[in-house]
C-alpha cells in the first residue's frame, strides 16, 4: 500500500499528552497515513512543523488552528481534548464528512446531544475507553448488574494521575451506565458521588463514584459489588 493509499488522519490537540502518543502510534502505523495537526488559536506550536514541535525532525505536517481546513483534507480526525472543543470539532468533522472519533470524557448531556445531532450527518465513533479490556469489563459489569437485585450496593472506584481534569473518568461513567441499564434505570437517578459530612445511610440502588488522584497513576478502575 502507498502513502497515498492510506486512509488520512488529522490529531486534534497535538500537543497534549494524548495527542503526541497519538501521533508517534500513526508514524508508525501501515495502514493510515498522518496528513494534519490541529491546535487551539494562539499555540506556540501553530504554524510550525509537528515532528520539530516534538522535539524530533521535520516531518512534513504543520499544525494548524483551522480544523475545518484540516479535516476537509482527511478521511478522519481523531480528538482527545476537551468537551468544548470536541462539541466543535463534531460539527466542523459533519461538515467535511469525516469520520471523528472521541475520546474525550467530561461530557456533559448538552455535549452529547449536539454530537448525536453531528453523527447524522457523518460517522461518529464515541467511547469513554478505548481499551478492549475496559468494554469487556463494561459488558461484565452490565450483566452482573442484571443479575443481581437492589440488595446488592454498587460502588465504582476509579484512580488517575494528578493531571486529570475531570471526574469521574469516563470510564467510570461507562461502567457506571452499564450497571444502570443492567438494572434498566437511569445512571442519573441513581448516582451518588463524593459522599462528605453527615450524609445518611446509604440509598438502596444508588450507584457510587469515587475519584483518586495522584501521582502518575495512568487509570485503575473497580467495581465493587457489595
Amino acid at each position: 500500500m502507498t502513502m497515498s493509499e492510506k486512509p488520512g488522519v488529522v490529531v486534534t490537540g497535538v500537543s497534549g499528552r494524548m495527542g503526541q502518543m497519538l501521533v508517534r502510534e500513526l508514524q508508525k502505523s501501515d495502514r493510515l497515513a498522518l496528513v494534519g495537526a490541529v491546535e487551539r488559536a494562539g499555540h506556540d506550536w501553530v504554524g510550525r512543523d509537528l515532528g520539530t514541535c516534538m522535539g524530533g525532525t521535520e516531518i512534513g505536517v504543520t499544525v494548524t488552528d483551522d480544523a475545518l481546513e484540516a479535516f476537509s483534507k482527511a478521511q478522519a480526525v481523531i480528538d482527545f481534548t476537551a468537551p468544548a472543543a470536541t462539541v466543535a470539532f463534531a460539527e466542523l468533522a459533519a461538515q467535511a464528512r469525516a469520520v471523528h472519533v472521541i475520546g474525550t470524557t467530561g461530557l456533559d448531556a448538552e455535549d452529547l446531544r449536539k454530537i448525536h445531532v453531528a453523527g447524522r450527518h457523518a460517522v461518529i465513533v464515541r467511547a469513554g475507553n478505548m481499551s478492549l479490556g475496559v468494554n469487556l469489563l463494561t459488558k461484565v459489569t452490565r450483566q452482573v448488574a442484571a443479575a443481581l437485585d437492589e440488595d446488592w450496593d454498587i460502588e465504582i472506584v476509579e484512580a488517575h494521575h494528578n493531571q486529570k481534569v475531570d471526574a469521574p473518568s469516563g470510564t467510570a461513567l461507562m461502567l457506571g451506565e452499564a450497571a444502570a441499564e443492567g438494572r434498566g434505570v437511569a445512571l442519573d437517578a441513581v448516582s451518588d458521588r463524593g459522599r462528605d459530612g453527615i450524609t445518611g445511610k446509604r440509598k438502596r440502588g444508588d450507584i457510587g463514584f469515587h475519584a483518586i488522584r495522584g501521582g502518575d497513576v495512568v487509570g485503575e478502575h473497580e467495581v465493587i459489588f457489595a
